[in-house]
């Protein structure tokens, strides 16, 4: 959190960041900006919307982009701008797990590392990048994983993209694009809706129910759930989009390794969109972005067909 003392708040503007990292100083081209000032818990869609739609336009001009965003809700906002933007300037979110005031304090070495790979000419064509503690992670694949803890973020599904060390840039692999999403809101009512032992479709009937737009289902192992559970996602999905992912981090739905009822075949004949490689919250955000954009249901249905695995 870009804040001082404690209990920490908001409270460093874009200025106060730079001047804590004295290597910065005077770098030519540098230019800083101050969209807000909030917890990032407190971010609506709207919000959302805004910081990635203003960091896209910036990169379109050619510049490559640092948001410095509260972690609670960064993986989120980094994927949101990951949609919608088709440049190749990069775009890289950061941020820290350790207060301004805090010994050890892990910002000032975040934003370096964020600053040095959004100049580099080898994270071009990218997309939206996380630097977090001397690594790179593809916004779609970045998840939070440690509360606390200053290595916060990991992709587990494909491990990170690089590192940047002794202010070097070391890229191992690339990332494809996809095509951009153009959300005109983020105003869709999405729910997440989680299968486990002895699940039964109520909580599915709930949500689907709630004035929901649609929902995202979190299904067990390759795509598995009891049986009552995945009748709910058969009756929300004969009246809106519902998008499957699970829980395992390193995720994957199968297609026909398991014949109980319940398994995976069942599920790819329910009407739900499979999307193993999106976390619940990135899986969420992109039916939000497809809402938002006007798509049916066939062209969501293809949005996320690079998403199953």
């Amino acid at each position: 959190m870009a804040g001082d003392g404690g209990p920490a708040r908001p409270e460093l503007d874009a200025d106060a960041l730079l001047a804590a990292v004295p290597t910065l100083g005077g770098r030519e081209g540098l230019e800083a900006r101050t969209i807000g000032i909030r917890p990032s818990a407190h971010l609506t869609g709207a919000d959302a919307l805004a910081i990635a739609r203003e960091a896209a336009q910036e990169a379109a001009g050619g510049r490559g982009v640092v948001v410095t965003h509260g972690t609670d809700t960064l993986e989120e906002v980094a994927f949101l701008c990951d949609l919608l933007y088709g440049g190749d300037a990069p775009i890289v979110f950061t941020g820290a797990m350790r207060v301004a005031s805090a010994p050890g304090a892990d910002g000032p070495a975040n934003l370096l590392d964020a600053v040095d790979l959004a100049a580099s000419d080898a994270a071009a064509g990218l997309g939206v990048l996380v630097a977090f503690a001397g690594e790179i992670h593809a916004a779609r694949a970045a998840r939070k994983t440690a509360s606390t803890g200053p290595a916060a973020f990991a992709s587990p599904g494909l491990g990170p993209l690089g590192r940047v060390q002794e202010r070097r840039v070391a890229l191992e692999r690339g990332v494809a694009r996809r095509p951009p999403l153009d959300p005109a809101a983020l105003e869709a009512t999405v729910h997440v809706v989680s299968a486990a032992l002895g699940a039964d479709g109520g909580i599915v009937d709930a949500a689907a129910g709630a004035g929901a737009d649609g929902l995202v289902a979190v299904l067990l192992g390759a795509g598995h759930s009891p049986p009552p559970f995945l009748d709910g996602l058969r009756r929300a999905a004969e009246r809106l989009p519902v998008v499957a992912t699970v829980r395992p981090e390193r995720g994957a739905i199968l297609h026909d390794t398991y014949g109980f009822e319940g398994a995976e075949a069942d599920l790819r004949a329910s009407g739900a969109i499979c999307a193993a490689a999106l976390s619940p919250a990135a899986a969420r955000i992109k039916l939000m972005a497809c809402l938002g954009s006007g798509l049916d249901g066939a062209a969501i249905a293809a949005a996320f067909a690079p998403d199953d695995r």
